[in-house]
């Protein structure tokens, strides 16, 4: 269908079945707020996530990946880490066979990173170059490849370009924070979570006016209102506006804000491959690290182009090293846990954590939560 710049589709989110996942309780969310999408894509397109490969998710684990004395990130291992996990995931044994798969010379690539961590915690820059690397020998011309997030200052504390070939750009939504014109006003999804003035969060206007796919690279941590912070909060918190209105005190709506913010047309077509930065890690007081003792280092990267699947690898992870340090689920709902403040003692926390949001965003079809319906591998180097 032919739209004009002045014709829309408005859709409202679904509302979530009945779940049945041992790690996804029955007393999680059923009053989904109500949303409309506003793109002039065609919102019923499924094209897209979950992408060539739905239930994938290869990990690949190196010891020489990063010092975790020293924090230094080695780039020779990360390197061989991101050959061996996409020549795994296309089932090829050339690099360049295997990105071919999801890029072609004439592209103009996105690669969505995440610095809402950062410094200590962040897409790391050795990981990023080597994706571009092989963006650049499939032929694609520097000058048609962004590193891209939502805010100029967090970028500059990372500082990718020293690590980057010359040519390749970075960009910001938000130059100055607030800033609003960094964003698409024909793409947005509206709703009112708390009587808030701003009810509309609009999508990276680069992604809907320039690029033609999207690498998605997240890191892999705890948030302390969506559980986790992987492929889908990247993917949706990272490339709309307004989106920190979602929670307040103890109540979030994460749980269904961000499925339904990664379905969007057309981010949700543009989203062709996700690499997730698992190198260092922290498990508790997500995004930021409120505390040297909540760093870990899992060295490891997950590749797949199904945010939903990698994200319940995410899930486990995140799991077990809590169970290990003694701290709650990151499903318990118990009140008894909720403090609001920092979150310094990890047996508290200032909000009901949703980490239901994966299952959610695979109920709105954008991946495969079920393990029994998942292809996992890891590969040691």
């Amino acid at each position: 269908m032919t739209m004009n710049r002045r014709s829309f589709l408005y859709f409202a989110a679904a509302t979530p079945l009945a779940a049945a996942s041992p790690d996804h309780p029955s007393d999680f969310p059923t009053d989904i707020p109500k949303y409309k999408i506003v793109t002039r894509a065609d919102q019923s397109s499924k094209a897209g996530l979950p992408g060539a490969y739905p239930g994938t998710a290869i990990r690949v684990h190196s010891d020489d990946s990063i010092d975790s004395s020293t924090n230094k990130v080695n780039a020779a291992p990360v390197k061989r880490m991101l050959s061996a996990g996409m020549r795994e995931l296309t089932h090829t044994t050339d690099d360049r066979d295997a990105w071919s798969h999801f890029i072609s010379p004439g592209d103009i690539v996105g690669i969505k990173v995440n610095c809402s961590g950062a410094p200590e915690i962040n897409s790391n820059p050795e990981l990023v170059a080597a994706i571009i690397e092989n963006l650049l020998a499939v032929g694609v011309k520097p000058e048609n490849v962004y590193i891209y997030d939502r805010f100029a200052n967090q970028m500059r504390i990372v500082d990718y370009k020293p690590k980057v070939p010359a040519g390749v750009k970075t960009a910001a939504a938000e130059t100055s924070r607030g800033s609003i014109l960094g964003y698409d006003p024909y793409t947005y999804v509206e709703v009112d979570f708390f009587g808030e003035d701003d009810t509309r969060s609009n999508l990276i206007r680069l992604v809907s006016e320039k690029f033609t796919k999207v690498i998605n690279v997240p890191t892999m941590k705890e948030h302390r209102a969506a559980g986790v912070t992987g492929c889908l909060k990247n993917m949706s918190y990272g490339n709309f506006s307004n989106v920190a209105r979602s929670h307040r005190h103890q109540k979030t709506n994460t749980y269904s804000f961000i499925g339904t913010l990664a379905s969007v047309q057309p981010l949700r077509a543009k989203v062709v491959l996700n690499v997730m930065d698992g190198l260092r890690s922290l498990w508790q007081g997500g995004p930021f690290l409120q505390d040297p003792k909540f760093l870990f280092f899992p060295k490891r990267i997950v590749v797949g182009t199904d945010p939903v699947a990698m994200d319940h690898v995410l899930i486990d992870m995140i799991e077990q090293k809590r169970k290990e340090e003694g701290a709650p689920s990151i499903f318990d709902r118990s009140m008894k846990h909720i403090k609001f403040q920092p979150e310094l003692d990890p047996q508290y926390n200032s909000f009901i954590r949703e980490p239901g949001h994966v299952w959610y965003a695979g109920h709105l079809g954008l991946g495969i939560y079920d393990k029994s319906q998942m292809k996992e591998k890891t590969l040691s180097l």
